[in-house]
């Protein structure tokens, strides 16, 4: 393979590697999470039966559980990490290929658990792919890595989500996900280019061997829990306002087609765009600087939601620009997050420290949606959006305190980064 001009031949292939990986797990997180609740919908399917497709991703908040063991064990003749990576994704690809030829409708409680089992496939895999992230990429690599890890959900909005979508209007159920599957064994290829193993040396004074991987070990690193601290507050607002996003949207008359487009394509490019903004801002600023700024704009964006739904603004417009700058910036926020998690990996258990971080992001985000409903099925959008908005702004007076407390341990200067 031929770096391109620029690149060194290490990095292309590294670059290469994390973009297959990080799409190649997308796909099917967005072919249930976007694609198929729709098609099922148009097979018929109860609004009820369809609302239950969000128990796929309990894999995904319970996955620190056993990310420990998937640091420890592997298979020998495929590597620490190829070892999960590649059989889990052949298992996937082939359960997609069997789901392709059942009856979405007849055979709806199958491919509920064919989508189970994949779930936890693709939560498994994403254990080991986050460890191999944090071992191969150099310090000075890592935001263009952690850019990967958010476009990588662009991408996959679009391919398992659009793309599907499209696919299945045009040629239906069978030959839409068989191309979906097909896409996921693609995007395997560029793993086999590089060979398993670690290009950096250890990323933090831990001297826990694989063997020895486990939870309390990364518990008990003073900077590992003030990371933990800083993201379980940091994300809790955000889950109240996406949550509400789209209802919020149609009650203020937003056509369902445009939300659609806002939902699909438009943020995926969105994302793409933050995505590629965030790397270039943690390089210059440091994630931890980089962190701060966004708060103060994201508490700004979040003051619009308020106006919006306080003087009843029912502008496309408006409504469309404020969506757009709220989903530009939780991109960026992928960024500068994972890179600050990066930061407090150890490279010895790097798949359960960067996993026990992620689920504490996911975990806090989920929170915020779940009771979104309630506060604002009681006390109105404005409420809902104005106790987001408070929040946010208390992330601002973290950020400022986590900083200063980030600068003292190391994890604040860009060089770093």
């Amino acid at each position: 393979m031929t770096a391109l001009p620029g690149l060194s031949h290490r990095r292309f292939r590294v670059i290469a590697l994390l973009t297959g990986l990080y799409v190649m797990q997308a796909i099917p997180i967005y072919l249930f999470g976007a694609a198929i609740p729709v098609i099922l919908r148009d097979q018929g399917v109860s609004l009820a039966t369809i609302g239950s497709l969000s128990l796929l991703f309990l894999p995904w908040v319970l996955k620190f559980l056993w990310a420990p063991y998937v640091d420890r064990w592997s298979l020998p003749f495929l590597g620490r990490r190829k070892g999960w990576i590649v059989p889990t994704q052949l298992i996937i690809c082939g359960a997609i290929v069997v789901m392709a030829f059942l009856d979405p409708h007849q055979d709806l409680f199958t491919i509920f658990v064919i989508a189970c089992g994949i779930s936890f496939l693709a939560a498994t895999q994403d254990i080991a792919t986050d460890g191999y992230a944090v071992e191969l990429l150099e310090e000075k690599e890592r935001p263009l890595g952690n850019g990967i890890q958010g476009g990588s959900v662009a991408v996959g909005v679009i391919i398992g989500g659009t793309v599907t979508l499209l696919l299945y209007d045009i040629m239906g159920w069978t030959a839409s996900i068989l191309i979906a599957a097909l896409a996921g064994f693609l995007f395997l290829v560029p793993v086999l280019l590089i060979r398993d193993g670690s290009n950096v040396g250890s990323l933090s004074s831990s001297s826990a061997k694989p063997d020895k991987a486990s939870i309390l070990a990364f518990l008990k690193r003073p900077e590992a829990r003030f990371v933990l601290y800083f993201v379980l507050a940091y994300r809790l607002s955000e889950g109240f306002i996406k949550a509400m996003e789209q209802t919020f949207f149609v009650d203020q008359g937003l056509s369902v087609s445009a939300i659609g487009l806002l939902s699909g394509g438009s943020a995926a490019a969105v994302g793409l765009a933050g995505s590629a903004l965030g790397v270039l801002l943690v390089k210059r600023m440091g994630a931890s600087a980089f962190l701060l700024v966004l708060a103060l704009a994201r508490t700004v964006i979040f003051t619009g939601y308020i106006a919006a739904a306080s003087l009843d603004i029912s502008s496309p417009i408006i409504l469309v620009t404020l969506s757009v700058l709220n989903t530009f910036v939780r991109y960026m926020e992928i960024v500068g997050l994972f890179n600050l998690c990066m930061l407090v990996c150890d490279r010895n258990q790097a798949g359960t420290d960067f996993t026990i971080l992620s689920c504490a992001n996911l975990f806090v985000y989920m929170c915020g949606g779940m009771v979104s409903g309630f506060i604002a099925d009681q006390f109105g959008y404005g409420f809902l959006f104005t106790l987001a908005t408070v929040l946010s702004f208390i992330g601002v007076i973290q950020g400022c305190y986590f900083v200063k407390g980030a600068t003292k341990k190391g994890l604040a200067r860009p060089e770093t980064v």
